[in-house]
């Protein structure tokens, strides 16, 4: 089972990927891990990788393609796996389906976590992270004990930048220009579904695991 995941920044994809990677035993990828630990073993892409990432760059799609495609030949990839963060664009799509049926495999589903942009700006700009430890939370989903303190150490919580409206609208805006295409390019391709992340987790998960078979 070969899934790739789709959604805007902050739908909740990451979750629902870890929660599928649990229940049908197959690895979780993430490109940022991937290049982690490619540049920690210090591999050839690796050391490719790195070059461009210390220039504050991007790393070129033929490079991630050739990282992720190094990955799934790995023997826990045997099952299956998720595909999380990659691809976000429709060159990538289009190398990544290449490079599968050059090995006799294709995507089975590409799963698009549903979020409409206002409820993900107000999910955001509701999160506040620990300046101390790093534990985050939610003012509505997942309060701390008392107000701006962190239940775990103690220290102030605060709303990142990253979580602040007006980041949340660009980057959300990215999405729509890069990804959207996508969409409609695993459409196409009949491998699209849609699951409505608007509702509680646990019921997300639950219509993915519908999407999937037990």
């Amino acid at each position: 089972m070969k899934i790739i995941m789709l959604g805007a920044p902050g739908a909740g994809k990451g979750t629902q990927a870890k929660k599928i990677a649990a229940k049908y035993e197959i690895p979780h990828i993430s490109t940022g891990d991937i290049f982690r630990a490619n540049i920690k073993n210090n591999t050839e892409l690796g050391k490719k990788a790195k070059t461009y990432m210390d220039q504050g760059l991007l790393v070129p799609d033929e490079l991630t393609v050739d990282l992720v495609i190094d990955r799934v030949q790995q023997e826990d990839c045997a099952k299956g796996y998720i595909l999380d963060g990659f691809p976000r664009t429709i060159p990538q799509a289009e190398s990544l389906d290449a490079a599968l049926e050059k090995m006799g495999q294709k995507v089975d589903f590409a799963i698009n976590v549903e979020v409409p942009d206002e409820n993900i700006v107000n999910r955001m700009s509701g999160r506040r992270a620990c300046v101390g430890c790093g534990a985050t939370y939610h003012v509505k989903y997942n309060a701390p004990k008392t107000e701006d303190v962190c239940d775990i150490c103690g220290e102030k919580l605060i709303l990142r930048d990253d979580d602040k409206p007006e980041t949340v609208q660009k980057r959300l805006g990215v999405y729509h220009d890069q990804t959207q295409p996508l969409i409609d390019y695993y459409e196409k391709a009949g491998v699209l579904k849609e699951v409505d992340g608007t509702v509680d987790m646990e019921d997300v998960f639950q219509a993915i695991v519908n999407v999937l078979g037990a």
